[in-house]
């Protein structure tokens, strides 16, 4: 049994590019509350969080980048190409990131957790989960998707599959091995097979990002879309956002490995449609359409709002909502739902900014919403 009481929580390791965040973001579609432990210790080291001072002390200020931030590349670097190095720093950080991580899985509603970390069988989260989860790649396929998705050279991503935990141990030590080496829809089958045998048992009765909710408004119902639902996303992109190239059930089931998608029903028709992911604490609403002939201030609230009351359930700091030119000129729709145009630069708090960093698009507005005044990571 794990250390928390009235949970079940799923220890999910694997070493880097076997594509771990994507088997976590599956399990969050089924009922998972994730964590992603890399994240949290990010957090740890930014500046003012009680892990910075201790770095800087051990590591020294070439560290620091211009803004006075860690710079983690720099720290990557230096750690991963000597062991020592990268002691001292798991050393300073892991603590931390465990205090956070009993810290949000007490306050979580949801009653299966899944924890994603790198270095798990190697540290005292190993004996306090329920199950232990390795995703498996073999070394080609990791260096590939190292160079490709991270833009990593060859030296760098050997360098970084080298530091990690040899996968035989990882293997021989799990009671639920995904073998992430082909097509998404296999590693979905996997996931979906053994939560069926590991999990249904589990009662769970909170919803999470993406199991199926109904909202009924009038003639107007909100879906939180599943995989089972791709083809009705692939029609109301297609029709709403006509893409460049054409969405395809290859691609949608591909992006829910990053997000989930709230579909708008006006009587019989989907007529809109809204992807979002929570991330570090963090809502980030990346895709949003309506059909032109709706009203925006009459339905974009109504899934703005159930994106919103997902995220709350998952303990989420802030929202991020990214608009086309289009929809952002509607000002007094985003003031009415409390939304403020932001830069990235602009945010209080790293998390946030790099959150909005990476979810920026040309030509479009970032809006910026504070769900939650009690920091759920204060301390982090």
């Amino acid at each position: 049994m794990s250390k928390w009481p009235g949970k079940y929580v799923i220890g999910l390791t694997g070493n880097i590019g076997t594509g771990k965040s994507v088997v976590r973001r599956m399990l969050e579609h089924l009922g998972a509350y994730g964590i992603d432990s890399d994240a949290l210790g990010h957090r740890a080291i930014a500046r003012g969080a009680p892990g910075y001072q201790p770095v800087i002390e051990a590591f020294g200020k070439y560290i620091l980048g211009p803004d006075g931030q860690i710079d983690r590349a720099k720290m990557g670097r230096m750690a991963f190409s000597d062991p020592e190095a990268l002691k001292r720093l798991e050393a300073i950080i892991h603590p931390l990131v465990y205090e956070a991580i009993d810290l949000i899985i007490n306050r979580s509603t949801q009653k299966v957790i899944v924890i994603e970390a790198a270095k798990l069988i190697e540290t005292s989260l190993n004996g306090a989960v329920d199950s232990l989860w390795v995703v498996y790649a073999p070394e080609e396929i990791q260096l590939s998707r190292l160079m490709q998705n991270r833009g990593m050279t060859e030296k760098d991503a050997r360098q970084r599959i080298s530091s990690q935990t040899l996968q035989e141990l990882q293997l021989n030590a799990a009671d639920v091995i995904i073998k992430n080496v082909s097509s998404y829809e296999d590693t979905w089958r996997q996931v979906v097979n053994n939560w069926q045998k590991k999990v249904d048992a589990v009662e769970s009765s909170h919803m999470t990002i993406s199991q199926a909710v109904h909202l009924s408004i009038g003639d107007v119902m909100v879906c939180r879309a599943s995989p089972k639902q791709a083809n009705d996303i692939i029609e109301v992109i297609n029709r709403l956002v006509r893409p460049v190239a054409p969405m395809t059930k290859a691609k949608v089931m591909e992006a829910f490995g990053e997000k989930a998608y709230i579909l708008l029903q006006v009587e019989d028709r989907y007529l809109g449609i809204l992807a979002w992911q929570v991330e570090n604490l963090v809502a980030r609403t990346t895709e949003i359409a309506l059909d032109p002939e709706l009203p925006p201030a009459q339905y974009i609230p109504v899934m703005i709002r159930e994106m919103e009351r997902a995220s709350a359930t998952l303990q989420c700091e802030a929202s991020l909502v990214v608009v086309p030119q289009t929809l952002a000129r509607h000002d007094a729709l985003w003031k009415s739902l409390g939304y403020e145009p932001r830069t990235p630069q602009e945010l209080p708090v790293l998390a946030w900014q790099e959150a909005a960093q990476e979810c920026m698009s040309e030509g479009c507005v970032i809006f910026f919403k504070q769900l939650r005044m009690d920091r759920v990571l204060r301390p982090i």
